[in-house]
């Protein structure tokens, strides 16, 4: 019987202004919904600051929220917590699609994980040394010399940074981790997907960030999930929340803002048992 965790998750952002808010829009992806082993108990996000204006699901079936920063704040707070039990699946997800979007969007860079000459190099390198292997071999031994190239260093890169420019620096993140997964993954002919959510970690509650990770295509099992920076398949210990192309598709929060002044984000979350 596959092994089942109950997550209890406490997210909150802090943005404040120097100077009050004119107009501001801020798209949520904060929301996990139930399926692919995993199901949501409870699951509750509210706004001070700010006003919901409309609640819908995107193109890859990703539970978002459009909030309205309310005119004149200088302080808004976004808190999105709740229970979720996981099953662990061992990273397969199988071969159900995301939303209405095709097989196909998930084989085309963006660009974030356009393969550049690094990118290509490596894809390269991985095809000759895995030339017998079987296709999920051939992800694993991927992954792994991803995580060999590029050393998880915080505060180098930003939700900016592409694939090819952290391959090349040698440094990032899970996030710069998951785009070079994705793009040498498409290079060698695996449709590849962004996810963000939660992970549960080994040995602290509290964290300064969500994580990310990503999922490739394979005739063998459908979608396998493959977290390059803890060097595993994901298990009970990670919560599904949003998937795209890459970071800009499940991006937990994205907007726009008008008006001087300059910002200031905080973010604080906790993942328990």
């Amino acid at each position: 019987m596959a092994e089942t965790k109950t997550l209890s998750i406490t997210h909150v952002t802090t943005y404040t202004y120097d100077a009050p808010v004119f107009y501001a829009l801020q798209q949520l992806r904060l929301i996990p919904r139930t399926g692919h082993g995993q199901r949501v108990l409870k699951w509750n996000s509210t706004v001070t600051g700010g006003t919901k204006q409309l609640f819908f699901t995107d193109q890859f079936v990703n539970h978002s929220e459009l909030v309205r920063v309310d005119s004149g704040a200088s302080r808004v707070e976004i808190v999105s917590e709740g229970v979720v039990e996981v099953e662990d699946r061992q990273g397969v997800i199988g071969r159900q699609t995301a939303g209405f979007a095709p097989l196909w969007l998930f084989e085309e860079s963006t660009p974030r994980t356009a393969a550049g000459n690094n990118v290509r190099h490596l894809a390269a390198q991985v095809r000759q040394e895995t030339e017998d292997a079987s296709e999920i071999d051939r992800l694993h031994h991927l992954s792994r010399a991803i995580a060999e190239a590029v050393r998880y260093e915080k505060g180098q890169t930003d939700s900016e940074t592409t694939a090819e420019m952290a391959l090349t620096a040698g440094q990032g993140v899970c996030q710069d981790h998951a785009h070079v997964m994705i793009a040498a993954a498409r290079h060698l002919g695996h449709p590849a997907r962004y996810i963000s959510g939660y992970l549960l970690m080994d040995d602290q509650v509290t964290q300064d960030a969500s994580h990310a990770w990503c999922e490739v295509w394979t005739d063998a099992l459908g979608w396998i999930g493959f977290d390059v920076s803890n060097g595993i398949c994901p298990d009970a210990r990670y919560v599904r929340v949003a998937t795209g192309r890459d970071y800009a598709d499940a991006a937990p929060i994205m907007g726009i803002r008008q008006g001087a002044g300059g910002e200031d984000l905080h973010v604080s979350l906790q993942v328990q048992q």
